[in-house]
């Protein structure tokens, strides 16, 4: 492919930067304790996340990656883990291999900087500080922040918006078949990384711009 001409850089947060898994499994199994169910375990749980703390409450209880629960179970459960995923978060995430030193490479190039996740901003900014790496980035758009969630392409066009930048100098990095819906829909050009969560899919499938191993990658990527 052709280098990008990328003067915006948005990137994903669970399975781009950040390994949360061991949060989510944590805030997972203590719910299912609180509610009398079996534990799921870590890998239920890396098959499940990646699309919001409420669609993987949904899959806990289900066992399912799209069924819906019986609606009391689910209204009880929700506020439960919430709370427990409120104690977790941070504690047992790390980011990626690489993650640290990329990030800092593309917010020193020049570049404005974005990260834009599906994960509510009281989950979102506690982690990021956590981790280091909230003062890389210029803008977070969060799960709450607009009032569409990825793959709906909104949330990459309101961080287009904020730094006055065209789609088409923009570009988006994930992890997930939703990363690239949304990046197609708001005419960015899109990576992703090879070690993400997409539910066993190899993200291939989805046919991103390219795949990389690793966010120290990027920059052979762009003008």
């Amino acid at each position: 492919m052709s280098r990008i001409d990328a003067r915006l850089i948005l990137i994903d947060l669970d399975g781009t930067l950040v390994d949360s898994v061991p949060d989510l499994v944590w805030a997972v199994d203590a719910t299912m304790d609180d509610l009398g169910l079996p534990r799921r375990g870590e890998h239920a749980v890396r098959h499940w996340v990646g699309n919001g703390v409420e669609r993987l409450v949904k899959r806990a209880l289900t066992l399912d990656l799209y069924a819906e629960p019986e609606a009391a179970m689910y209204a009880r459960a929700l506020p439960v883990f919430m709370a427990h995923y409120q104690a977790a978060n941070g504690k047992y995430s790390r980011l990626f291999p690489g993650v640290a030193q990329g990030v800092r490479e593309l917010a020193a190039s020049g570049r404005h900087l974005a990260c834009v996740t599906n994960k509510a901003e009281r989950f979102t900014l506690p982690l990021l500080e956590t981790l280091g790496v909230l003062s890389d980035f210029g803008l977070v758009v969060s799960g709450d922040t607009t009032p569409h969630k990825k793959p709906h392409p909104e949330p990459l066009l309101h961080a287009a918006r904020h730094f006055d930048i065209a789609p088409a100098q923009s570009l988006m990095i994930g992890d997930s078949r939703h990363d690239v819906e949304a990046a197609r829909a708001a005419g960015f050009k899109v990576l992703c990384v090879n070690y993400g969560y997409n539910h066993g899919d190899d993200i291939r499938d989805a046919a991103p711009d390219a795949v990389i191993d690793s966010l120290v990658d990027v920059k052979d990527y762009l003008l």
